[in-house]
């Protein structure tokens, strides 16, 4: 790692630590209110100060584990507003959780510089994401809205040796609530800036000693925060239907919960900004970031999800337990996706995903009293499609072909299964060590169809193209097979130390570029490409991560400061980079079409540090029960190429960076609680940094975003009887503009060279942008 980041970072920690250790000493032990970085399961001790998780599978303190995890409970995310899940990224170090570019539901995601951008099938996620332990396979679909949730956790690096999917980067699990054990009717609304109105209703009751029956429904809906001034409609919105139900069935050695969810949106279609004016119609630049010139409309923006698991427990022995996890989920959206945002037919892209996927795990638990563990094995069989047309019209207009249109088709089948393991034996009663490992077969299987139309759209769309080009018709099949370990040592000289050392491998399969034209491939000759050179050409092969991590979780002063302090080392090698560049096929300096590049191009390093921590910093100021409370975090990495081989064989290891991956991530929270007619009113405020960071690889002046803050507050009054409770909520207090995701088809246009389209003439080049200031009033009512 650098000096100057070396430096930066032992600022900050310097700092939180500061504020932290000179807060007055008031309380004589640890409240739970100050567990909103906590690992696992809730707070369940009746033992005051001690938090209880099971990020390993099994009931222990959270200052035991050995693993780099943070999460937030749902009480907590209510009380701050958190509305949906890219908002836990702000509260959690080294990580990027965004909405993808031209999307309002797919999910961008990056822990420790390891993740997806491009949500097309193909690709594997280099996160995966959880809900209620079954694995989505895709993002689409994937920025699910925060209600009725118990917890939001956060595993950083390489996973798979406990449960699951193996993830290269880290997972995000998002755990819903259980059943309450009375009758019980729950309705929470939201009312506020952009004429946001929200509305949850819960109800849940037992129907006998031993079952359960519980469902929610939602209605999230908001106005734009822009206009489409070309189609008259509103660019940002949300209109969101969607709704929960669980069944849950306990006796004797049998725990069951089935659940099942749905979600529908109807939102308009979200169109970027425009950083330069257009090329050939001269069209300006707007000057809100949130509103858009786009003009294709030839498929409504809808995205339909749905799912469901089956969890079921049985307890074999007071030592072993047996859990089976049975999960299905399926989603289908379309979009119109105007890269250039102008009424011409330019780069266009109206798109199709579908996705579903059948998943199995069974796992065998074993706690005794040294040796504690799992052994488990996990099947997936998941399609996804994704279709769409990249209109050229202008392109085709100066080429004698109108309505030019490229049509790409990708059907990917994975098959995967896996085996796994996991113990720790107590060594001595101060050290123990864990030893992991994972055993992965991959089969992907993938349809590449590509087509070339003029007159139109494809008939996919409805359109009136004429096909007149086959430019790929591909069809192959690989498996990809790996072992990857872990393993861990900790030594804990007293209860409230925990020193830890780990090693990790995650490995993430290869597969075939959707997007990749088998007539573009040539040999060293360069001629045209033999079957098992087009083969290599569209194929990229797997990428792995060693990471090392050096960890110290304490429980300080009487259990009223939690710290956790972790160094990593991450060697990432045969890194996907994935990309799509416009192509001239007959040599005429005109870009007529595109091709999708997916290479193992490049190793790395990823090294870094995280501190995080929470404290109770007063209590009973009058002998009244307040109580004040803060919690931080802190994430450093260095993030960088060892070797970068480009298109020509060049290495340009020095001239490219890690995408969403700023240097810096920070937070600073507090909750001040002070009693107040027969209640308590909570003071709340969380600030949020990010360094400088990159869109692409290829570092761009327009889309970079420069480093920044966001700072939220928070008001809520709850009942002592916990019938009702009332927050006012601001978000981005000082209302940043900041880019979460773009566009890049522009060439030049550094120190005065002209711009030059590398694909459609307007020349493409177009941000999206993170939420402005916003405003609203929460109500709940408890019954």
């Amino acid at each position: 790692m650098n000096t100057t980041l070396c430096t930066r970072a032992l600022l900050l920690a310097g700092a939180a630590g500061f504020v932290t250790f000179a807060a007055p000493a008031m309380a004589q032990d640890y409240a739970p209110e100050i567990a909103q970085q906590t690992v696992g399961e809730p707070v369940a001790a009746e033992e005051e100060g001690t938090i209880f998780v099971t990020a390993r599978r099994r009931e222990e303190r959270l200052i035991d584990v050995p693993l780099s995890v943070t999460a937030i409970s749902g009480e907590t995310l209510a009380k701050q507003g958190v509305q949906d899940i890219t908002q836990v990224a702000q509260q959690v170090p080294n990580i990027t959780l965004e909405v993808s570019r031209g999307t309002n539901t797919t999910l961008t995601a990056f822990i420790r510089g390891v993740g997806q951008q491009d949500p097309v099938a193909g690709f594997e996620a280099g996160v995966g994401l959880y809900v209620d332990d079954v694995y989505l396979n895709r993002p689409q679909a994937a920025v699910l809205d925060v209600y009725d949730v118990e917890r939001v956790e956060v595993l950083r690096g390489p996973q798979g040796t406990l449960y699951g999917r193996n993830t290269i980067g880290g997972a995000i699990k998002y755990v819903t609530a259980d059943l309450p054990d009375e009758t019980s009717l729950k309705v929470r609304g939201t009312y506020g800036s952009y004429d946001q109105a929200d509305l949850i209703v819960t109800a849940s009751t037992p129907l006998s000693d031993s079952f359960k029956i519980g469902a929610s429904g939602a209605r999230l809906s908001r106005g734009g925060f822009g206009r489409n001034l070309t189609l008259g409609t509103e660019n940002y919105n949300k209109d969101v239907w969607a709704a929960r139900g669980t069944l849950e069935f306990e006796s004797g050695i049998v725990k069951a919960r089935l659940s099942g969810d749905y979600v529908k949106d109807t939102s308009e279609a979200r169109q970027g900004h425009r950083f330069t004016r257009g090329l050939v119609s001269g069209a300006p630049v707007l000057d809100n970031v949130f509103d858009t010139r786009a003009g294709l409309n030839v498929v409504d923006q809808e995205v339909e999800a749905w799912g469901g698991a089956l969890n079921i427990a049985l307890s074999l022995s007071d030592t072993l337990t047996f859990k089976s996890i049975t999960g299905y989920r399926e989603d289908k959206s379309t979009t119109p996706i105007d890269f250039d945002s102008l009424p011409a037919v330019d780069v266009d892209v109206p798109a199709i995903y579908n996705n579903d996927q059948l998943s199995q795990e069974f796992q065998l638990l074993y706690e005794g009293d040294r040796l504690s563990g799992v052994l488990g094995f996990y099947y997936l069989d998941a399609n996804a499609f994704t279709a769409f047309d990249v209109g050229l019209w202008t392109t085709g207009a100066l080429l004698g072909l109108p309505g030019l249109t490229a049509q790409t088709l990708g059907d990917v089948n994975t098959k995967t299964w896996s085996v796994f393991g996991d113990f720790s034996y107590d060594l001595t009663d101060t050290i123990s060590v864990s030893l992991g490992g994972r055993y992965t077969n991959d089969k992907r299987t993938s349809q590449v169809l590509r087509t070339s139309f003029f007159g139109g759209f494809s008939d996919l769309f409805d359109g009136d193209g004429t096909a007149f080009a086959v430019t790929s018709n591909f069809n192959g099949s690989r498996t990809f097979k790996d072992f990857n370990p872990r393993a861990s040592i900790s030594w804990q000289p007293n209860r409230d130390h925990n020193f830890y050392f780990t090693y990790s491998q995650g490995f993430k399969g290869g597969g075939f570029d959707p997007r990749g034209q088998t007539t573009a491939c040539r040999n060293p000759r360069g001629a045209a490409c033999n079957a098992q050179e087009v083969f290599d050409f569209l194929s990229f092969d797997p990428e792995t991560v060693d990471s090392f991590e050096l960890g110290w979780k304490a429980s300080l002063l009487d259990n009223r400061l939690n710290i956790s302090l972790a160094g990593f080392l991450g060697q990432y090698k045969d890194v996907q980079i994935p990309g799509s560049v416009g192509v001239d096929a007959n040599g005429d300096g005109v870009n007529e079409s595109f091709i999708g590049i997916t290479s193992n191009a490049a190793d790395a390093d990823v090294n870094g540090i995280e501190f995080e921590g929470s404290a109770l910093a007063g209590r009973d100021f009058a002998g009244d029960g307040s109580r004040f409370t803060i919690n931080w975090s802190l994430g450093v990495i260095d993030a960088k190429f060892n070797t970068f081989i480009d298109a020509f064989g060049r290495d340009v290891a020095d001239e490219r960076v890690f995408q969403n991956t700023p240097d810096i991530t920070a937070h600073m929270g507090f909750d001040l609680g002070l009693p107040v007619a027969s209640g308590m009113l909570d003071f709340i405020g969380t600030a949020s940094l990010r360094s400088d960071a990159s869109q692409f690889e290829v570092p761009n002046r327009f889309l970079d975003q420069d480093g920044f803050a966001l700072v939220d507050a928070s008001v809520v009054y709850t009942a002592d009887s916990g019938l009702f409770s009332v927050g006012v909520h601001a978000k981005n207090v000082f209302d940043k503009r900041y880019i979460v995701a773009g566009y890049n088809f522009l060439a030049g246009g550094v120190n005065g060279a002209p711009f030059v389209p590398t694909l459609g003439r307007e020349g493409t080049l177009t941000g999206f942008y993170g939420d402005p200031r916003r405003v609203f009033v929460t109500a709940q009512v408890n019954f």
